[in-house]
């Protein structure tokens, strides 16, 4: 018999390199619905090497990403274990992991997340579910995104959901009710790079932004890329900005805070554009970018036909780890947590490496 409690800590790392964000959670199922209680949630930011580390991944050979896979692990093992004794946290019945996406090419038929070793149930002494995006390419889709399931389950009361990480995605219900999402476009992938830059982690509250001018020309540009007429499913990596955005830079020096400007304005005209709702639509913002006022202004401005609810904080930071939790639970029930209708795979699945201490399944 299944159990219908669990307690549980989802653990994700987002390419906008902010850090580990962990969520100790207890998920319940009652009557036919999933419901959440929110216990701990933490972020450990990652160390300057860290970030370059991880920053400049995508240009390992497969010998240095095997051991820089090995290091993250064990690295994320000592982050888990003092989460986990910081907190005195008695009852977790296991954990699950996204991993930190380093490669994502489905349209190649790959995607690397490093942190999904099998050493990591051992060095945590505990079960761990993780892994979660391999099997989906395998099947053909797009291994991405993987939050709308828990979208559905948790946040059904609302016509969308949209999440401005390292990327901006959305998940809503068409009218056939079937769950839609997809990447729309970079979002603190662009904003953290150019504040950095200036020598801060990430621009608080768009300040920056805001004192910028914005590159007219390079707008243009940004909203002229191909990935932004693709039907869905569709999804994006850090390769895309690598490949298509920064060339574009480079035929348009100017100083950050103008870059900043310019990529506000672009997030919000790609947002407004790639919401498809009916008017008054009521949508969930979650993630970093959430907190950044002047972004949601503009988004505001762009899209003045729907309600875009901010949570409270705890919900805001950690909405990504809660549901890579329920991600798990659902592995381990042997439950769909893969929708085929967003990530354009060959059936709904359930996805994810389980690995028991000592004895690694699929």
């Amino acid at each position: 018999m299944k159990n219908s409690r669990y307690h549980v800590i989802g653990i994700m790392s987002g390419t906008s390199l902010d850090g580990i964000d962990l969520m100790y959670v207890t998920l319940s199922l009652q009557e036919g619905k999933w419901s959440f209680d929110m216990k701990q949630g933490q972020t450990v930011p990652y160390s300057d090497s860290w970030r370059e580390k991880l920053k400049t991944a995508i240009a390992l050979n497969k010998e240095e990403l095997d051991g820089l896979d090995e290091q993250y692990t064990v690295y994320l093992a000592q982050v888990i274990t003092r989460f986990i004794q910081e907190h005195a946290l008695e009852a977790v019945d296991f954990v699950c992991s996204h991993g930190h996406t380093i490669l994502h090419r489905p349209d190649l038929g790959y995607t690397v997340q490093i942190g999904n070793l099998p050493i990591l149930a051992d060095l945590i002494q505990h079960k761990v579910v993780c892994d979660f995006r391999v099997q989906d390419v395998i099947l053909g889709g797009q291994g991405a995104p993987l939050v709308p399931i828990g979208d559905r389950l948790l946040f059904g009361d609302y016509e969308a959901c949209l999440n401005l990480g390292g990327f901006a995605n959305v998940s809503y219900e068409n009218q056939l009710n079937y769950r839609i999402a997809y990447d729309i476009c970079p979002v603190n992938v662009l904003l953290n790079e150019q504040a950095q830059r200036l020598g801060f982690l990430y621009d608080d509250n768009g300040k920056i932004a805001k004192q910028g001018q914005v590159i007219l020309p390079l707008l243009e540009a940004l909203n002229g890329l191909d990935y932004y007429t693709k039907t869905p499913p569709k999804s994006l990596g850090v390769e895309f900005v690598s490949s298509h955005i920064k060339p574009l830079l480079a035929l348009y020096p100017h100083p950050a805070a103008d870059y900043l400007a310019t990529f506000v304005e672009h997030i919000a005209m790609q947002i407004a554009h790639g919401i498809q709702l009916p008017q008054g639509a009521t949508v969930l913002v979650t993630g970093g970018g959430a907190l950044n006022q002047y972004l949601m202004e503009r988004i505001r401005y762009h899209a003045p036909s729907y309600q875009f609810e901010v949570p409270q904080s705890l919900l805001l930071n950690y909405k990504e780890a809660l549901i890579f939790a329920l991600l798990g639970v659902l592995r381990i029930r042997d439950e769909v947590n893969t929708l085929a209708s967003v990530t354009g795979a060959q059936y709904d699945h359930s996805s994810g490496v389980i690995y028991d201490i000592f004895d690694p399944v699929w």
